[in-house]
């Protein structure tokens, strides 16, 4: 892919270049400029949006890493600003017992992108080379022929023209206990504890060593793997979306004018008064 022009250079609050000294994590982000930050970014996802549907791209992103790494607050800051009929999220549950004798890609190949669409994968066959691997959801040999053949998988979703970006969101062993405690004391947050999350934490460097062997088998040229830092979660979802905007050669498409036109009063007749035998939520707050 060639290089494209950095179309955040110059903008008040950007940065220069590399996500990571741009937004060194010596000092605190403060919230201001984080959302600043964040705001001028989920501008340029409108515009890859209006360009992804101008061009009929396809597009696939694949988060992946640790329970608590911050997957899903990357994926909710990519998506608040933007059409989910264009930006859709796959998150699967367990595969149920038909899926189980499938080949195993199929139901993730179901979910591939159409013409004009992006799709944002929390979680993703690489389930296989982690969850699976280190809780015995499959078998030695189903591991192996995953390593084995992800990247022919990989280089045929390419091949078909698909744009394919892959992120490993890394939080280190004490942040990712803080954030379980977290989740154990507030009540908006218990229901993303699961057995499996706590189970992650006795067996961390198991692992570790599932992921150094995906990595080893899968970070290929063609669809290699960018790690994001992730302890800190405003820098995190800052670097992520940034260099996904930086991989994908989008421009600026050209929108057409919008007039709102003069209400039709051909019909007219006091439609509020039709709704007032109707039934009316209370005004609960003053």
């Amino acid at each position: 892919m060639s290089k494209k022009k950095d179309k955040h250079a110059g903008k008040k609050g950007g940065a220069d270049q590399d996500p990571s000294k741009a937004l060194p994590g010596s000092s605190k982000l403060s919230r201001k400029r984080y959302q600043s930050e964040l705001k001028a970014l989920q501008v340029e996802l409108v515009k890859l949006q209006a360009w992804t549907r101008h061009t009929g791209a396809r597009i696939v992103v694949v988060f992946e890493g640790r329970d608590a790494a911050g997957k899903g607050g990357v994926i909710k800051r990519i998506t608040e600003r933007v059409s989910p009929r264009v930006f859709r999220v796959v998150a699967l549950p367990a595969p149920s017992d038909r899926e189980k004798t499938q080949l195993y890609v199929q139901r993730y190949i179901a979910h591939m992108p159409a013409a004009g669409e992006i799709v944002l994968f929390d979680r993703s066959w690489y389930n296989r080379a982690g969850v699976e691997k280190v809780l015995g959801f499959c078998t030695t040999r189903q591991h192996e022929k995953f390593l084995r053949t992800c990247d022919r998988f990989e280089h045929s979703l390419i091949d078909d023209g698909i744009i394919l970006i892959k992120y490993w969101l890394s939080v280190s062993a004490k942040e990712q206990e803080k954030r379980f405690r977290a989740r154990i004391e507030d009540p908006l947050r218990q229901w993303k504890l699961s057995p499996t999350d706590l189970e992650s934490v006795r067996l961390w460097y198991d692992y570790s060593q599932a992921r150094d062997a995906m990595m080893m088998a899968t970070d290929t040229d063609f669809a290699p793997w960018h790690i994001v830092k992730s302890d800190d979660k405003r820098r995190a979802r800052l670097n992520c979306i940034r260099h996904l905007l930086e991989s994908i050669p989008y421009e600026d498409v050209p929108q057409p004018s919008v007039e709102i036109p003069a209400r039709d009063t051909t019909h007219e007749y006091n439609d509020v008064e039709s709704l007032a035998s109707r039934r009316f939520v209370p005004e609960y707050y003053d």
